[in-house]
């Protein structure tokens, strides 16, 4: 089973902890060499927010339990990258 290098997230979270902290909790988890999350959407009571992770070994139940764990739910798996090597997507005229 070929281990996964980099997942892409829409998350909906409250408004508390914040993308920082959200970010740290996801940083410090064992397979994760690096974490980006960036505010898409703010309502009354939540954020809608993108995250990616890159890192040789991302464990997906590790990364959701922290995200149940800050009262955030995944929306939707937008991206997952796995294999030996990251494989950027390219794109093509019907992209376009």
């Amino acid at each position: 089973m070929s281990d996964i290098k980099r997942l892409v997230l829409d998350v909906l979270k409250p408004h508390s902890p914040s993308i920082i902290e959200v970010s740290r909790r996801l940083s410090a988890l064992e397979g994760i060499a690096g974490v980006n999350c960036a505010l898409d959407e703010v309502d009354q009571e939540t954020e809608s927010i993108k995250i990616t992770i890159d890192g040789p070994k991302i464990d997906f139940d590790q990364v959701n339990s922290v995200i149940k764990d800050c009262g955030a739910v995944v929306h939707s798996i937008d991206s997952v990258s796995s294999g030996k090597k990251l494989v950027e997507e390219v794109e093509t005229p019907q992209d376009r």
